[in-house]
């Protein structure tokens, strides 16, 4: 008999259960300046906290030793410490958003940001206001705990001077060489064109505009979640530091003023989704999963979490989304360099709502003028998907003259007996332009209507011509041809309408969706 392998055997050991009044002793020599800062808290600002950088940045370093210190030896997982590790975890978060918070605060004035709806500066401190209440509510529940828990504090230590921040006005002198930009144009564009891909892809900072507040629960996390805007932050944070590698400092910023309009509305943006995936991260691990840990009352007003979340942090990153996406359509068309290209039209029907909406979507997304024109010199505003279908009625003329054309050059169309039965007459045409792949027939049986009495009296050449040309405008087939097109414009959009175009405009040849390149992926959007 063949013995079956023990697979426990190759699990690491289970480690031994620490006796509690060791683990006690031992938190309690670690917990001790947190809980020194907790009864700051509570002793000095009983009803409202007023935050500071240097009291935030204490708060959270503490609370990041103690949380990694439980969760080394398991206190998520254990009933009398799990309550303790989940007010240091709330500790550590709500002490990073409020240190954002307040740097968006101190930022704002240097962001120069442009006018947007709403008041920013009132909204961000209702913001801290909140975080101070939170932070007042985790103090005393630190307190409370610690008692609970048998942790005291040993010892009397003055924490307030250091927890202060009184800022002396003024700056310190720009007196650093500045750095040569050898290709200005180059680097503006490069930084708008990066700019407004990502602002295609961020549609779930509109979200909340669109929402009614009582479908807030609703969307978290299923459409806004802490996943998706920690990916959005590391997006923006990217473009930051894009700008602060090739922009700052050199003379190209110095002589464009947008610029630093557009960096101070990358950074606020950036900070406000630091905000959002911590408001989203508590409520996705504390509220929904766990919202009363130990029993213990909630430590946070959900519905004003959430309405933070909504109303400020994503909202107002939207707003000056907007707002900077505008600036950089205006800084590409000041740098704009005029081309033009060729390629095929549609082949699926011409240009009928599909094709045109993507083509207005590609030149609407970075903002510049480009005309579409015809071979015989009709042009037309690419932004405006009507004014591109118009240009259908030309297409679908020429086609139709292109089908005229082919039918009568058919040997057959002249044989003796060819129109004795003219039904079959128009379907043999058809399927042998079909063979000869000048036709795409796209519903068969062909439904061919038969000669009316005036047409079976006379030469029913006619009939066919007029049959066929039914067929293809009631769109049961079509010519399976290009049509050359020309588009005239900025040339970052007629590289993206020439990948387009090779793409088949978004379809295949029987109007069916095809997959489009990561290149072209905001037009999914």
């Amino acid at each position: 008999m063949v013995e079956t392998p023990d697979e426990s055997e190759h699990l690491p050991p289970i480690p031994p259960t620490i006796p509690d009044e060791e683990f006690r002793r031992l938190i309690g020599s670690r917990a001790g300046q947190a809980l020194r800062l907790a009864r700051h808290v509570v002793s000095r600002q009983p009803r409202h906290l007023l935050p500071t950088r240097p009291l935030l940045g204490e708060l959270f370093h503490q609370a990041t030793e103690l949380e990694e210190l439980l969760d080394a030896y398991g206190a998520r997982y254990n009933t009398c410490w799990g309550p303790f590790r989940s007010t240091v975890a709330a500790a550590k978060l709500f002490a990073n958003v409020g240190y954002e918070l307040l740097h968006i605060q101190h930022s704002v004035s240097r962001y120069q940001l442009l006018e947007i709806e709403g008041d920013f500066e009132a909204a961000t401190e209702q913001a801290i206001a909140f975080i101070g209440q939170m932070l007042l509510c985790i103090a005393r529940r630190y307190m409370d705990q610690a008692e609970q828990l048998r942790i005291g504090v040993s010892g009397v230590e003055e924490l307030g001077e250091n927890l202060e921040e009184k800022l002396p006005p003024g700056r310190l002198a720009h007196d650093r060489e500045i750095r040569r930009d050898t290709d200005a144009g180059r680097t503006v564009t490069h930084l708008a064109t990066e700019f407004l891909k990502q602002a295609a892809e961020s549609d779930v900072l509109h979200m909340p505009s669109r929402l009614d507040p009582a479908e807030y629960r609703d969307r978290v996390p299923d459409t806004i979640s802490e996943e998706g805007l920690r990916h959005l932050e590391h997006q923006f944070h990217s473009l930051q530091s894009m700008y602060d590698t090739f922009v700052s400092d050199t003379d190209t910023e110095l002589r464009n003023p947008q610029l630093p309009v557009l960096r101070g509305h990358v950074s606020v943006i950036y900070h406000l989704l630091m905000t959002a995936e911590g408001f989203a991260h508590y409520y996705e691990r504390h509220v929904m999963s766990q919202p009363c840990v130990g029993g213990a009352e909630p430590l946070v007003d959900d519905g004003e979490l959430l309405r933070l979340l909504m109303e400020y942090s994503l909202a107002y990153a939207s707003r000056y989304l907007l707002r900077a996406r505008d600036l950089c359509q205006e800084m590409l068309r000041q740098y704009a360099e005029v081309g033009e290209i060729t390629v095929g039209g549609p082949r699926y029907r011409g240009f009928h709502m599909r094709p045109c909406t993507l083509i207005s979507k590609m030149v609407l997304h970075y903002g510049s003028e480009v005309r579409m024109k015809l071979d015989d010199g009709t042009s037309y505003d690419a932004s405006n998907p009507v004014d591109i279908f118009r240009a259908n009625h030309k297409v679908i003329a020429d086609k139709r003259r292109w089908l005229v054309k082919h039918v009568d050059a058919l040997p057959f169309v002249r044989e003796k007996g060819f129109l004795d039965e003219p039904v079959k007459a128009v379907r043999r045409v058809v399927l042998t332009l079909s063979e000869q792949g000048k036709v795409i027939i796209y519903e068969r049986p062909l439904p061919i209507q038969p000669p009316e009495a005036e047409d079976a009296r006379g030469n029913l050449m006619p009939y066919v011509f007029k049959e066929v040309r039914r067929l293809q405008s009631t769109g049961v087939i079509d010519i399976d041809a290009e049509f050359p097109v020309a588009f005239l414009g900025d040339k970052r959009v007629l590289k993206d309408l020439e990948l387009l175009a090779k793409h088949g405009y978004g379809e295949d040849n029987f109007g069916k969706n095809i997959p489009l390149p990561k290149e072209l992926s905001y037009l999914r959007r």
